[in-house]
């Protein structure tokens, strides 16, 4: 399988520093160029948008290089770890910008399982987002055939058994642990809410067991033409509980509890 993931290989992203900053931008001109590739974009941010919740507090997106969310969601505050055309401001996780409780979400797509202190992102969480913010993200999900896909066809590491939430700090994109988000949110999901007591886990929602994979994402060639990905959407609908046992992303919503308003 490794030599069909080279064999099926986006030209445009052979031979890229993955750290670069005209990597990602070239990222962004991938996802734009793939039609059945934006459609899931255009649905992850349809998810992310559904749930939020209403003001007052700003709405802050992680990791905005090689996306298109600020068309979907005009008022959203772009980011991202390197100074990009397009992109608001430049900001790590680890160290949000912002006011105690001046936030009301967080978005981020792909974006979680590349942050590698996530300790000190949770607690930045905890500080900026307003009681009832929401933390609301699409990440790579844990199950038996996301692991052979991710194994097999991703460069990224995806390590279900790590012992620990820290993986290697190397750079923005080549540092990860793509079963990072399963971890937090279900292996360690009771851990999380203990050490931080004002986050709850709301949500977990398991999708897309083939249709990520039939676009190509970003690094392979698009498998499937546009005008598909609506039949392809209706196929995995109906694959119900199947589909979501066999799921390559979930969308994950973090809350900040209501109950308390302290910072």
């Amino acid at each position: 399988m490794r030599a069909l993931s080279k064999l099926l290989a986006h030209p445009a992203t052979q031979g890229l520093d993955l750290d670069a900053p005209e990597t990602t931008a070239q990222r962004r001109e991938i996802v734009r160029s793939k039609a059945f590739l934006r459609a899931i974009y255009r649905e992850w941010y349809e998810a992310i948008i559904q749930r939020l919740p209403p003001p007052p507090g700003a709405v802050l997106e992680l990791g905005s290089g090689a996306g298109f969310l600020k068309e979907a969601l005009p008022e959203v505050i772009t980011s991202d770890l390197l100074p990009l055309p397009g992109v608001d401001r430049v900001i790590d996780a680890r160290a949000l910008p912002f006011e105690d409780g001046a936030l009301r979400a967080l978005a981020m797509t792909n974006v979680l399982h590349h942050v590698p202190e996530v300790r000190r992102f949770l607690a930045e969480c905890q500080r900026c987002l307003r009681p009832g913010g929401r933390v609301i993200m699409i990440e790579p999900w844990n199950t038996w055939w996301s692991r052979l896909v991710y194994a097999q066809l991703h460069h990224e590491p995806f390590d279900p058994d790590a012992a620990e939430w820290t993986f290697p700090e190397s750079g923005p994109l080549s540092g990860a642990n793509g079963a990072l988000p399963w971890i937090l949110a279900s292996r360690d999901r009771a851990t999380l809410e203990r050490e931080f007591p004002r986050l709850g886990v709301q949500e977990v929602h398991p999708i897309m067991p083939l249709r990520y994979l039939a676009s190509g994402g970003i690094s392979l060639r698009s498998l499937q033409p546009g005008w598909a990905h609506g039949l392809w959407r209706a196929a995995e609908a109906l694959g119900g509980p199947l589909s979501r046992c066999c799921a390559m992303f979930a969308v994950i919503v973090i809350e900040r509890s209501k109950a308390d308003g302290g910072p």
